[in-house]
């Protein structure tokens, strides 16, 4: 059941503490509409600053100097699913399975189904992910996810000679969450149901409460090595989220054996950029802890998402490139440099938007794939220094309870609305502007926290 009751009071949990109040957001910018770079004096570029209190918390820094090869092997771009055309369509509601139709071979032959121990048929059943809206197997829907998080620096290290950071299976996340840390970076967490055939997932970072908060909403396994210790160490040492995480300072429970140093898979790389989660441990690692293999009664599915049609939205305005944090400079997160900043471009004819940093596509280390999600998701939210005063312990909070603007994006199209999320385990819900809940296309969204403090650099066209 929808729960639609905004729980204002809950922001206050995240545990803000007061800051600076900052000029109020302007309209945001649609249709190519000019922008003025501005450098806000309270929150001045803080790329290169140390904000850690772990060894694990590693330090970003950016270069002008040409990104390192990507390497790539002989597979397709990216698996995306090709949806029939159709008109704007009513989303499916009930999941209910389904059998799944026999596969053909090339020549329109079907193909047998597997046969059980006595020899019948074995007829597998579908339903929609709840993560995707995609077709799968009803086993793996109704199987827990796992957030596992990333770093998303331009280097793999704190020097100037650092190798560029590669991150190893983002490409098979359902769903990634991006928020602005320390030293007004991101960083990311995806979100995975598909890990089947997966041996490492990485680098793998460290902990921040508001990620924490963003897993729960999808009863996610949470994954991390190190956290932001003053901020987050009650949170994740307790019941309120299920979690696998490195035996770093503060962590109690922490599985050595499920992370590990990989010194190959970016040579040279800082230690804080060299460690991997070992997916091939997860069952077993699961079953050790005692966490549920399946999602728990409570657990409410965030998103709505069409059936086998396009939702089109077609009175919408159309937009193919997306700055979350703007394209000229300033000190909101998403990049301190304007030649640097991310954003999508969208595919009309994969109905894909693609993420672009640091001047080239967005890759998959593992295989060199092109990233790209067939939804988008901007989430406005509050956000404050924690320490305004101290440069080195420059934590960030963001108020991700309650309820605030979105902007979300699919089939080229832009819906302004209101996103809610009224309690910790509570889905993140998504409605127009007329009170209804918007409809998603088939396939990965990418999240981006969007800081409403800075929310007028915000760049759409």
């Amino acid at each position: 059941m929808r729960k639609r009751v905004i729980l204002l009071a809950l922001v206050m949990a995240l545990g803000l503490t007061a800051c600076s109040i900052l000029p109020e957001d302007s309209p945001i910018i649609l249709e190519g509409e000019a922008i003025e770079t501005v450098e806000s004096s309270s929150h001045s570029s803080k790329a290169s600053s140390e904000a850690s209190t772990t060894e694990e918390d590693p330090t970003e820094e950016t270069s002008e100097e040409d990104p390192t090869e990507e390497t790539t092997e002989e597979e397709p771009e990216y698996e995306w699913v090709e949806l029939p055309s159709g008109g704007e369509t009513n989303p499916i509601t009930a999941r209910e399975p389904k059998d799944k139709p026999q596969d053909v071979d090339a020549d329109g032959n079907k193909i047998p189904y597997e046969k059980d121990a006595q020899g019948y048929d074995i007829i597998p059943q579908v339903m929609q992910s709840y993560l995707t809206g995609e077709w799968k197997d009803v086993d793996r829907v109704n199987r827990r996810n796992i957030a596992v998080m990333f770093p998303n620096g331009y280097r793999a290290g704190s020097q100037d000679t650092s190798p560029r950071l590669q991150l190893y299976g983002l490409s098979k996340a359902s769903i990634i969450y991006e928020a602005p840390v320390e030293g007004r970076i991101t960083a990311l967490m995806g979100i995975f149901e598909d890990y089947d055939g997966l041996d490492k997932l990485g680098p793998v970072a460290n902990a921040r409460d508001y990620f924490i908060y963003d897993a729960m909403s999808f009863d996610s396994i949470y994954i991390n090595w190190g956290m932001a210790r003053i901020w987050t160490e009650e949170l994740i040492n307790s019941n309120r989220i299920d979690n696998i995480s490195a035996p770093t300072a503060g962590i109690k429970g922490g599985v050595d054996e499920d992370f590990f140093h990989d010194e190959e898979i970016i040579p040279d790389a800082g230690s804080s950029y060299n460690g991997y989660f070992d997916v091939t441990k997860l069952a077993e690692t699961i079953e050790a802890k005692g966490y549920l293999t399946e999602y728990r009664d409570s657990f409410e599915q965030a998103f709505l998402f069409a059936n086998d049609s396009i939702a089109t939205y077609d009175n919408a305005t159309s937009i193919t490139q997306i700055w979350p944090g703007g394209s000229g400079m300033n000190g909101g997160g998403y990049g301190n440099f304007a030649d640097m900043n991310p954003h999508f471009e969208y595919d009309e004819e994969k109905h894909l938007y693609y993420r672009y940093q640091y001047g080239e596509p967005m890759v998959d280390g593992r295989n060199g794939r092109k990233i790209g999600v067939t939804n988008v998701v901007l989430k406005i939210c509050h956000g404050e220094e924690r320490t305004p005063n101290e440069v080195k312990y420059d934590f960030l909070a963001f108020g991700i309870h309650g309820t605030g603007e979105c902007y979300v994006f699919t089939n080229g199209k832009v819906i302004k609305g209101t996103w809610e999320k009224s309690s910790d385990p509570s889905a993140d819900y998504l409605y127009d502007e007329n009170g209804n809940e918007i409809v998603l296309n088939q396939g990965k969204t990418w999240v981006c926290c969007v800081w409403k403090e800075y929310s007028q650099y915000v760049t759409m066209e």
